[in-house]
């Protein structure tokens, strides 16, 4: 096991040899620091050139899960013409800090959306029914009948509004769920438990 060095703004990586692992490499955040799982048998040249590789990786699916604002307009203005046929343009869509009871607000009067900082890291498909659910409140205001068979034209509108629940009533009895390990092993572990 080895730790690089925390120069300026890099993160602190621990590297872990397996001799289990024969091919696989994967990469992980774990508290303040990224675990990165390698072969033994791997060079320290290959443990650099492969460090580098998932820091890499990780920063591009940690940017795809936390848009920037400029990024939330644009999956809005996506899922607007998708869903919603256009009707609902904003004129801002921002992440802000001070919802901790809502997951997003619409204020149609200046056609403002702000999506609540929590729904930084959830799936991509959380994040976008919240954003349909916003969206739908500039065509019709209140959760009407009509409001809510905009907001079901998103394919995975029900499977969100049940992830959301389950976290919700997670945080209310004080459960915290770890960052899921996303390694090759991770993945069969998590198979072998649903199954």
């Amino acid at each position: 096991m080895s730790t690089a060095p925390d120069p300026g703004d890099d993160p602190v990586v621990e590297v872990r040899r397996s001799r289990k692992r024969r091919r696989t490499v994967a990469a992980y955040r774990e508290d303040e620091k990224v675990v990165v799982l390698i072969p033994a048998r791997m060079t320290r040249a290959e443990e650099k050139e492969w460090v580098r590789t998932m820091l890499a990786r990780l920063e591009r699916q940690e940017k795809r899960r936390r848009p920037s604002d400029a990024g939330l307009m644009r999956r809005a203005e996506g899922l607007n013409a998708r869903y919603l046929g256009g009707q609902a343009t904003p004129d801002t869509v921002r992440w802000v800090d001070n919802q901790n009871s809502r997951w997003g607000s619409c204020t149609p009067a200046d056609r403002a959306i702000r999506l609540s900082r929590r729904l930084q890291g959830m799936p991509a498909w959380v994040i976008d029914y919240v954003l349909v659910h916003e969206l739908a409140h500039l065509i019709e205001i209140g959760h009407t009948a009509v409001f809510w068979e905009l907001v079901d034209r998103y394919p995975k509108a029900e499977r969100a509004k049940g992830f959301l629940e389950g976290v919700a009533a997670a945080s209310q009895l004080g459960i915290t769920a770890d960052d899921p390990d996303c390694s090759p092993e991770g993945a069969a572990q998590m198979a072998a438990d649903d199954a």
